[in-house]
Order: C-alpha cells, then structure tokens, then sequence
C-alpha cells in the first residue's frame, strides 16, 4: 500500500466530518450530460464505481438509467450507504456493494462501464491505479475518470489555506496528456482527456476555516462564475475537473 497517499484512518476521519450525506442525487448531477451520452451510445447495461463510498454515482446510475450497478471501496460504513438509497427511492439490494482493498481483489467480473471520481490522485503510481481500473472493462466495455485539477486556481487555494488535504493528492497525475499516454500505451482507444468545467472553488469542511478564508472563497468563487459565464471554456488554469474516456478494444 505505499502507492496510497491515505489510510483507513484519513478516510475514517473524513467521512465522519461529514454530515447530511443522504441526500437525494439530482438527475443534473456533475457529470450527467457525459455519463447519459456514454451509457446511450454504447448501450451500457452494467456499471462499476470504483472508490466511491458512500455511493452518489452507484445510485445517480441506478435511479435514472436502472443499471445493474456495483460500489467497491475499502471504506464502506453500511448505515450511511443504506440511508443515501432510501433517500433516492432503493431498495438495500439494488446495489451491490463490495467492500475490499483495490490492491488484492481480483475481478470476479467485468462491466460495460467502469467509472471513478475523484481516486486516481489520491495514488502515487497513476499506470497502476488505471490499469486496476482497465481490468474491470469488458471487451468493448468504457473507462471513465474523473479527478480534481489542481494545477488551477482551486489547487493554489487548496495549497495556501488547506495544505494538508492538498498533500493527499498526486498533482503530477493532474495531466491530461499523461492520462491519455497512460491508458493508449495499456491498448485503450482514448475518447477524450481533458480539462473540464469553466470554473469552482472549494474547500473540504469549509465552515471550520476561519472567517477571512471563507470570505475570500467566495470573493474569489463569485469573480470566478461571473468571468466564465462571459467568457466560458475549459482551461488549465480555471477548470475545476479533469475528464477521461476510453474504450477497451472488443
């Protein structure tokens, strides 16, 4: 486990600071355009959530495109999980949940899409991580992964006003082109990688940070939304996500 940035404990810690996580998902969730035109185009019927405790994709997946869906993560506290599906309209089985370490499991099956968001970064060997995420694709099946630009403004944020959640992130991975090198050299045919979203801000536990951050923040967020919402588009420097899609070769 030295590829790991974090341990059982940071994420123990985590997600106990958070509240309120049983939420409804909402059918505009971050990400839905390109999820709904994958899923439509390549007829996806089963899916894979990689690191996604406590399951918003897993159910953003089941409630509105009904996949046969699966959450694996090595942290799953089973109260938050069943809450978050009651709170969306499922049942405890309509999602099957696999709690284990990425790292010894061996895929007992494969899926038409496998997706991740926000895991890849949180690794020191990114070739690694992809191609554990690669084995769970089916021939002709989709890779999707997403993951925090902190190459742009959000990273300085991150960096000056919350350093130790930054150093728990991989910034080398934060490339789009290295994600493309990656995934082309193990057999995928890259769809796209790139720089995603026109701007955001944010800060883990913000209500914690001292008032003169959070005020900053939203100075910062507000001049932000209101310049790419003249002049939007997706940039190195402003876009919050990094995007990437491949295709296993059938």
């Amino acid at each position: 486990m030295e590829n790991l940035l974090t341990d059982r404990a940071f994420w123990v810690k985590y997600w106990e600071s958070k509240t309120d996580l049983a939420v409804p998902i909402p059918d505009d969730y971050l990400f839905h355009s390109e999820l709904a035109s994958l899923i439509q185009s390549q007829n996806v019927q089963t899916a894979i959530e990689l690191g996604g405790f406590p399951g918003y994709y897993a159910v953003f997946l089941k409630r509105y495109f009904n996949l046969d869906v699966t959450l694996l993560d090595y942290f799953i506290h089973e109260p938050v999980t069943r809450a978050l599906l009651e709170a969306n309209g499922l049942g405890v089985h309509d999602i099957a949940v696999i709690e284990t370490d990425l790292f010894s499991y061996k895929p007992e099956k494969q899926y038409d899409l496998v997706l991740s968001c926000g895991l890849i970064e949180h690794f020191k060997d990114t070739a690694d991580i992809i191609q554990r995420h690669i084995d769970f694709v089916r021939p002709g099946g989709s890779l999707m992964i997403t993951l925090p630009n902190f190459r742009a403004l959000n990273g300085w944020f991150q960096k000056r006003f919350d350093k130790e959640n930054y150093d728990k992130h991989n910034i080398d991975c934060m490339d789009p082109q290295l994600l493309r090198q990656i995934c082309e050299r193990a057999g995928l045919d890259v769809v796209q990688s790139r720089y995603y979203g026109h701007f955001s801000l944010w800060l883990e536990n913000e209500k914690e940070k001292p008032a003169t951050v959070r005020l900053l923040k939203k100075t910062l967020w507000f001049a932000g939304k209101v310049f790419t919402k003249v002049l939007p588009f997706n940039s190195r420097a402003l876009s919050p996500y990094i995007m990437l899609e491949a295709r296993k070769p059938a």
